[in-house]
């Protein structure tokens, strides 16, 4: 039996190796490798498919999620609200600029940032510090995009900006808004284990603030203004290369095929292993997942052991996230402590995440589930 993949990127490419061939190619002849026309054509495939006015194509992720808090001048003495259950780039983001990162629980069945949590924190800030509130960023944890209704109205409440983190998000829905259209700025990242992935690094950013879009194309480009040597302000260099562009184009026409895999993947772990785990992932009618993570839980009291048994077998797993942020050594001066978001350190101990792409065969799945079952009876449960 064949290795299994967590991300099977190389099965994706013999699907659709002659397109990218072609697309490399055709970069490659034109010499036109730094903000080539793929990048554009990119930008305006992006902008119809998420449903936003205007795509901004940056380097990676982590500065899809910077070049909104530039554009807004966010820095110190500014309070950023994020869920302590997620990446690192999310928070991190916030700390690199000066401003007060806040954490926040999370909704212990959707994993994503809690609305009461927030409304806490943010009280909190306001009656127990002299930051002021500028900014939440609540994350599509695991594909599925948060709480649109009741963060914004939170955010309205509160004069808040909301910078969505849909990282993983991409292609998920909430009713009938994609994700990556849900916030005032939307970031998302084009990393190879995401949903929609290239051959390296890449993010974008959406918006459908006209002059907004324009901000963050000057600061993706060293601040920039009508000439390349003429600098307006202070920013970064995060172009997304032209090769990149063009193998995402290639990958974007291939996507809702993929979209509609992955759910029928979700579907059949959903229907081998419910009343067998703690929960398996719960999404509400009105959204879509695309299902960037299969994350169920476990007792925590084995979960080190299935995941370690389960990976001798030789069936990928993967623990999504096995320390909240707030009690990461890199935030430990913000003071947070143990027990201070019950959820987020729960689901910490508890979550496993099982091998997830469209390319993901039956039979492959089936070896997944087998095993975790073997295992999970051999822990007593």
């Amino acid at each position: 039996m064949g290795k299994i993949a967590f991300v099977d990127l190389k099965k994706q490419l013999d699907f659709l190796e002659p397109a990218v061939s072609r697309a490399i190619n055709a970069v490659v002849a034109a010499g036109q490798f730094i903000n080539g026309p793929e990048v554009q054509q990119l930008e305006q495939a992006l902008s119809e498919y998420v449903g936003a006015e205007h795509c901004v194509a940056c380097a990676n992720g982590t500065d899809a999620l910077t070049l909104p808090l530039l554009a807004w001048s966010i820095g110190p003495g500014d309070a950023v609200f994020c869920p302590t259950f997620t990446f690192i780039a999310t928070a991190e983001v916030v700390a690199l600029r000066g401003a007060s990162c806040v954490f926040v629980d999370i909704d212990p069945v959707t994993y994503n940032i809690d609305p009461e949590s927030l409304a806490e924190r943010i009280e909190f800030v306001l009656k127990k510090t002299s930051l002021k509130p500028k900014v939440v960023i609540p994350v599509d944890l695991f594909g599925l995009p948060y709480d649109y209704d009741k963060i914004s109205a939170i955010a309205e409440r509160y004069g808040l900006k909301i910078l969505e983190d849909a990282a993983q998000g991409f292609g998920g829905l909430y009713g009938d808004k994609r994700a990556g259209s849900l916030g005032d700025v939307s970031a998302t990242s084009f990393f190879p284990s995401k949903p929609l992935a290239c051959y390296g690094d890449g993010g974008a950013i959406f918006t459908q603030d006209r002059q907004l879009a324009g901000l963050l194309k000057s600061i993706r480009g060293h601040g920039a203004g009508s000439d390349r040597y003429e600098h307006l302000r202070l920013g970064l260099n995060s172009r997304l290369d032209t090769l990149q562009a063009a193998i995402l184009l290639v990958k974007l026409a291939a996507f809702p095929q993929e979209l509609q895999a992955r759910q029928k993947v979700a579907k059949r772990y959903e229907d081998a292993l419910r009343g067998l785990v703690l929960s398996v992932p719960e999404i509400p009618s009105s959204s879509l997942s695309s299902w960037a993570q299969y994350t169920i839980r476990v007792p925590a009291q084995v979960r080190d052991a299935v995941v370690d048994d389960v990976k001798a077998k030789g069936a990928p797993v993967m623990v999504y996230y096995p320390k909240c942020l707030h009690l990461q050594k890199a935030f430990e001066y913000l003071g947070g402590h143990v027990g201070q978001f019950p959820a987020a350190e729960k689901a910490t101990r508890e979550v496993l995440s099982l091998p997830m792409h469209p390319y993901l065969s039956e039979q492959d799945q089936d070896r997944v589930v087998e095993t975790l079952k073997a295992s999970l009876k051999a822990a007593g449960v």
